[in-house]
């Protein structure tokens, strides 16, 4: 595992819920930094969410330290906390419907299981520049599949 700590600054954005979406993340390490973007026209801020902190761990090369900053409560909890929960009830909820955005979940875990990751939350739209940063790329994001 390499011993240096990646950073992930990770959002999604939506123009309408359902509508066009977008997610972006920035990612650092040491004096190194990449930024990704992308979006779908029919898609959900929750599907955006986790496509934005998929799609950044897809480009790890290795097994790494990561911190992930997101300032999506529904990321930050599915995964730390409900998601053993909904893989013991075959990826139900407590009240037994599935679990929405499941094939992304599904994704993320097989994803997050290659690493060792901190999970942080930060509030949105509160002046954190790593989250602003990610906010503008998921913008880029939503603007590129809409033009």
């Amino acid at each position: 595992m390499s011993n240096e700590l990646i950073e992930i600054y990770a959002d999604g954005a939506c123009r309408g819920n359902p509508g066009p979406g977008g997610w972006g993340a920035w990612l650092r390490s040491g004096r190194h930094e990449k930024e990704l973007f992308g979006g779908e026209l029919q898609t959900t801020n929750n599907r955006m969410e986790l496509t934005a902190v998929i799609r950044a761990l897809e480009c790890l090369k290795r097994p790494s330290r990561v911190r992930i900053f997101t300032d999506s409560q529904y990321v930050q909890k599915g995964i730390s906390e409900w998601i053993k929960d909904w893989k013991a009830r075959g990826w139900r909820t407590s009240n037994r419907e599935p679990v929405k955005n499941a094939d992304l979940w599904q994704r993320l875990d097989a994803l997050a299981s290659q690493h060792e990751i901190e999970w942080v939350w930060v509030k949105g739209h509160a002046g954190h520049a790593g989250n602003v940063r990610a906010d503008a790329l998921a913008n880029r994001g939503v603007e590129h599949v809409i033009k």
